[in-house]
């Protein structure tokens, strides 16, 4: 009789123990707060997207979005953070293309598959780059300074903040893409690229529109082109690379969210939802073209798209260039 009710006992426990875990799964999400690893320090063009998601979220989640910068090793130590954690919709990324494609393409030894180990949301927002020369160049429109370098291979030279930044990137797709030879010069940030390029140290350069579009509406720059798929609303003027006939040297940094591989495809249908609804709001995307952001959004398919584009993309210029990082 005592063992029976012993194992009565541990039958009920069992049951009980199995309703929780029903009732956990059943739980609406989210029911506590949301966290967004964004892999950037405070301040910069990923954490101001973070951030943006988070505030405009949180009242319609009807839960607080925290947001915790975890920055360094080229959004490694963030990314890496949210693909070890619970695959239950409280931990989120919002990351650049950085993560999602130019890592993945150029770093032999990665901790993680962008496909495997992560589940795409949605893209947010475009940060695009401008072709720039000094306004006294002689260079008047992009095919002029490609031809220069055609008759002179590596005569013209481009600023980069370093190797495999998106300046340095956006060059290499441009010299492949062309058939000619650009000569890339790293400095240490767009302040110093420039005051390179209007001293004449370099002929040009790929820089943010942010950085360069007060120079250049100042008379002090000449926007060539935008390695953009569209034209920039903030430089109407300025034709694409597309436009150009050189559609493979398109080329823009851009902001996504993603969530752990594994998510619950719910939740990652009704975060889906809150994003299209939250990127159309007009305050969000006044905040995001005052800092020469291109707000969207691209759903979960056409992310994965993107990814696997730019990864073959930059696979073949980084060859062309024998360029790997560690």
């Amino acid at each position: 009789m005592k063992r029976r009710c012993a194992l009565s006992l541990l039958a009920l426990a069992g049951c009980a123990g199995l309703s929780q875990t029903a009732l956990a799964a059943a739980e609406p999400w989210p029911s506590r707060s949301v966290r967004i690893v964004v892999p950037f320090p405070p301040g910069g063009g990923t954490d101001i997207v973070g951030r943006a998601m988070g505030q405009a979220l949180a009242p319609r989640l009807g839960q607080a979005v925290v947001i915790d910068n975890k920055p360094g090793a080229s959004t490694l130590i963030g990314t890496e953070a949210v693909t070890r954690a619970a695959p239950d919709g409280y931990t989120l990324l919002v990351s650049g293309s950085t993560t999602f494609s130019v890592n993945p393409a150029l770093k032999p030894r990665l901790n993680y598959d962008p496909f495997k180990d992560l589940s795409a949301v949605a893209v947010l927002a475009r940060a695009p780059l401008v072709v720039v020369v000094p306004a006294q160049s002689p260079f008047k429109t992009l095919p002029e300074l490609l031809n220069a370098a055609r008759r002179q291979p590596g005569s013209v030279r481009y600023a980069t903040y370093g190797s495999a930044t998106a300046p340095h990137l956006a060059g290499l797709l441009l010299g492949l893409s062309a058939g000619v030879t650009l000569q890339d010069i790293p400095y240490k940030g767009s302040a110093q690229v420039s005051t390179a390029l209007m001293s004449g140290e370099v002929e040009a350069t790929f820089d943010t529109v942010a950085s360069a579009g007060p120079l250049i509406k100042a008379g002090k720059l000449r926007a060539l082109a935008t390695p953009s798929r569209a034209r920039v609303s903030s430089l109407p003027q300025v034709p694409t690379l597309t436009e150009l006939g050189l559609p493979d040297a398109s080329f823009e940094g851009w902001y996504a969210m993603a969530a752990p591989a594994g998510t619950p495809a719910p939740v990652l249908e009704r975060l889906g939802r809150e994003l299209r609804a939250v990127m159309a709001l007009p305050e969000v995307q006044k905040q995001f073209r005052a800092q020469a952001l291109e707000p969207v959004y691209q759903d979960p398919a056409t992310m994965t798209r993107l990814m696997e584009q730019e990864i073959t993309q930059f696979r073949a210029a980084a060859a062309h260039a024998h360029l790997t990082l560690e």
